[in-house]
């Protein structure tokens, strides 16, 4: 027997969500079939019905992984922060970063959006985006507690703005097929989301070229 045939089952899931999400981000995810898993992976699809009982069960493990992913590298971005403000800094370019090495995640995701009925991966994808949220407008409000950001910002809107500007910035690469653009722009545009909603005299975020 093979070492491949030995892995554990949990080492073999792993192996399945990462050749998904690699395929995910080189093709349209509707049209990643089971025979394609199969044939990245070296394995016949048998060997994949016996981890998952079918292709959307295997949706479901990507989007619970890339959730339990950027959800724990965005508390330790905050964890490691200075500040309120230093830690939606970090949230951001941690949340854009996350998805330039994981393109599928944000293809696989948008498409399980796109499903009219309430698929069980579209379900964990919108939980994800609340559990997001709330960290997100606890670090609006302890910005707000703290003097940096205005004591009248609307925490709502200002949560929506900073994840639609993240959204805006990843359709925008998808489409021009190059997901480094993300990454280029993410600091001048956290930079430019952080002036509208600062205090006057709460330090500046200065965009990478204009750092010493």
């Amino acid at each position: 027997m093979s070492d491949r045939q030995r892995l554990p089952a949990e080492e073999r899931k792993a192996l399945i969500i990462r050749a998904v999400t690699a395929l995910c981000g080189e093709h349209n995810p509707a049209r990643v079939t089971m025979a394609a898993i199969a044939e990245r992976m070296g394995v016949t699809q048998g060997a994949l019905f016996r981890h998952f009982p079918s292709k959307a069960t295997i949706w479901e493990a990507v989007v619970d992984w890339a959730s339990g992913q950027l959800l724990r590298r965005a508390d330790q971005a905050i964890e490691a922060a200075d500040s309120p403000t230093d830690a939606l800094e970090q949230l951001f370019l941690t949340h854009v970063d996350f998805i330039v090495h994981h393109p599928g995640v944000p293809r696989l995701i948008l498409g399980e959006l796109q499903h009219p009925e309430p698929t069980p991966a579209r379900q964990m994808a919108q939980a994800l985006l609340r559990k997001y949220r709330q960290r997100l407008q606890t670090l609006l409000q302890a910005g707000c507690r703290a003097g940096l950001l205005r004591p009248d910002l609307d925490i709502e809107a200002a949560a929506t703005q900073f994840i639609g500007a993240i959204q805006g910035l990843v359709l925008q690469a998808l489409i021009s097929g190059d997901m480094r653009q993300a990454a280029t722009v993410a600091p001048r545009v956290f930079a430019l989301y952080l002036q509208g909603i600062a205090t006057p005299h709460a330090p500046k975020v200065d965009p990478p070229e204009a750092r010493p």
